[in-house]
């Protein structure tokens, strides 16, 4: 058999898709219906300003009412109409775009682009919450008449002669018994400022109280009275719309303000986005005071196509590091799915990212260039996003590589190119390699530091959340470069020079120190060294491998190989083999005081680092007492 043929699709089977499947929440179908007015709206003063329509525009305001009793949702608008011919066309053939056919035709004419609707599915969302819909119309058009749609949802409707006496359209929503939730005026106003908060033209959502000044009173001080008002849900010109020029810093902190009502900080600074080839994009990023616990920071990045609210996920157009900031972002060439609701993969969607990554690392280069003093006061709100940043994108830590700082425990800023030149004679070890010694905690870590500033050496702080990554990314880029912990080791082999000391103990008084304090501290995870230190260094040390502790931290904070977060801590103990103290240890005939004197000077290493607690620093605290007596 050999048989060919085209395959048959039919509305009864797919329109129950498009009601219910379309879209992943029925809360939508409103911002589909009012986009629909928008874009009604946006035809009707397009073909004015084309000298195609003659009439007066007037008022254009877009209307969403409901009646409880009645259950419906009514959204009208002031705008282009439809003729019999054309609800045919484009309400009864699905995915049949007005928009479309409408950019078109008129794709020559400046902002025809602001026509919203793309897919023509936007209308049947309505059926996710009404069992019928009715549409009352009048075109534009000299000698229209006005016509009424009605459909229950099933394949079939009904086209008769309508009562509309204006030009414009009605969408009269008849709500289903499992929709009743959005015949609720709380509801509706929720949704409408989701969605419509700054669409371009004005949408009226019946009226709200306001006081009004009403003279003076007696003594002369200003009263007022309460009148009811139209409540204007929308901003048709928010901030991003307008160019750079014609915006102050007031402005912009009252629009973060407009977006972020609740926010009890103000932004640091922004950038105002204004792209037009080779892709369209507008819109304003803040960089907001960041939180030690950046991850509750996310998702604060607005996503609206035409001035319509998309997504607050921008995942994929906004580059990781950069979802730290807040704002909106708004294009008309960002790839959405049929339902308006996700971004789709596109060549657009690695370009904007790119855009937006540049325009940032130029931001912040220029603050840094212009004003270096102000630039260091940001630092600590936005070092962890500039830190984030490089090492998350290569392009952008090109750029970082010039404003990234570093401070030191004095307070110091510096640049890594200034800081590498610093310490490159002083720090550098007898194999060549430059060592940057830091704290990620500069009170327990104190003696540690005090030990490395006598020997002239500087200590970097390193205590943000990501600098457990961020040392293996200065390592990487430095030229022969290492970073080490200032408690990882004691202070002469952290950066060990040609001139070692020489060890006073003899091989036999070595062996006898180690099994002493392998006896005082009894503890699997500790190992026990004699090392040739300086008399003035602490006799006994206690230290954590550099790698095997960054491995870890880094293990808790999401990188690295998480294996060794599940590790247990292993510690060297280095017995300074120089110090009179192990000396006087040695030579004490008495092995209980041997055994006390050991564990003392032990847990002296531990309180250091501060690792004795419980019963172990009672024990400490009572045998301190005993021995000064």
């Amino acid at each position: 058999m050999n048989e060919k043929g085209n395959i048959s699709i039919h509305t009864e089977n797919i329109f129950p898709v498009i009601k219910k499947f379309l879209y992943s929440d029925n809360e939508i179908f409103l911002r589909e219906l009012v986009s629909n007015a928008v874009d009604a709206t946006q035809k009707l003063k397009r073909l004015a300003s084309l000298g195609q329509y003659k009439g007066e525009v007037g008022d254009v305001t877009i209307d969403v009412a409901f009646d409880e009793k009645a259950k419906t949702i009514t959204i009208s608008d002031r705008g282009i109409g439809m003729t019999a011919e054309e609800v045919k066309k484009y309400i009864n053939q699905i995915a049949f775009s007005g928009a479309t056919e409408f950019v078109e035709k008129f794709k020559e004419a400046k902002d025809a682009n602001e026509i919203i609707g793309r897919f023509g599915l936007g209308f049947y969302s309505a059926f996710m919450v009404a069992d019928k819909v009715e549409i009352q119309t009048l075109s534009y058009q000299e000698g229209a008449e006005p016509t009424r749609w009605v459909c229950d949802g099933s394949t079939s409707y009904q086209i008769t002669e309508g009562n509309r006496t204006a030009r414009g359209t009605d969408v009269i929503l008849h709500i289903n018994a499992d929709s009743e939730e959005f015949l609720d005026k709380g509801r509706l106003q929720e949704i409408l400022d989701k969605y419509g908060k700054f669409l371009p033209v004005p949408i009226r959502f019946g009226t709200r109280t306001s006081s009004e000044p009403d003279g003076e009173d007696k003594e002369g001080k200003p009263k007022y009275k309460s009148v009811e008002v139209d409540n204007i849900i929308n901003n048709t010109q928010p901030a991003w719309t307008k160019a750079p020029s014609e915006l102050k810093d007031e402005d912009y902190l009252a629009f973060y303000r407009e977006l972020y009502p609740y926010s009890l900080d103000e932004p640091l600074f922004w950038i105002h986005l204004n792209v037009d080839y080779p892709f369209n994009l507008t819109g304003i990023l803040y960089f907001p005071k960041l939180k030690e616990n950046f991850e509750i920071q996310k998702n604060k990045i607005k996503l609206y196509s035409r001035q319509v609210f998309i997504t607050d996920e921008v995942k994929d157009i906004v580059p990781e590091f950069l979802m730290l900031l807040h704002g909106v972002i708004d294009s008309p060439d960002i790839p959405l799915n049929v339902s308006r609701s996700f971004l789709q993969a596109d060549s657009n969607v690695k370009k904007i990212n790119a855009h937006i990554t540049k325009k940032v690392a130029d931001k912040l280069a220029e603050l840094f260039k212009t004003d270096r003093k102000g630039f260091e006061e940001k630092w600590p709100d936005i070092a962890l996003f500039v830190k984030y940043g490089m090492l998350s994108d290569d392009k952008f830590a090109e750029k970082a590589n010039e404003f990234c700082l570093l401070k030191n425990t004095e307070g110091e800023i510096y640049t890594l190119k200034e800081y590498a030149e610093k310490v490159k004679d002083i720090q550098q070890d007898k194999d060549g390699h430059v060592i940057y010694l830091y704290t990620n905690d500069a009170a327990q870590q104190d003696g540690y530091i005090t030990t490395a500033k006598e020997r002239g050496y500087d200590v970097l702080v390193m205590d943000s959340p990501i600098d457990s990554h961020f040392v293996a990314y200065i390592e990487q880029k430095g030229e022969k470069t290492q970073l080490k912990r200032v408690d990882a080791d004691v202070i002469d082999k952290l950066i060990q020079k040609e001139d070692t000391k020489t060890l006073q103990l003899t091989e036999e008084e070595s062996k006898k120190a180690v099994e002493l304090f392998e006896k005082a501290i009894s503890r699997d995870n500790m190992k026990v060294y004699v090392e040739a230190l300086s008399e003035s260094e602490l006799p006994v040390t206690v230290t954590i491998d550099e790698f095997i502790r960054r491995m870890k931290d880094m293990a808790q904070t999401g990188g690295g190989m998480s294996f060794y977060g599940s590790m247990p801590d292993n510690y060297k103990v280095t017995v300074n083999g120089n110090h009179p103290l192990i000396k006087r240890i040695l030579s004490d005939e008495n092995t209980e005081e041997q055994q006390q004197l050991a564990k003392q000077a032990f847990d002296l290493a531990l309180l250091s680092r501060g690792l004795l607690s419980g019963n172990e620093l009672t024990n400490f605290v009572k045998r301190s007492v005993s021995l000064i007596g």
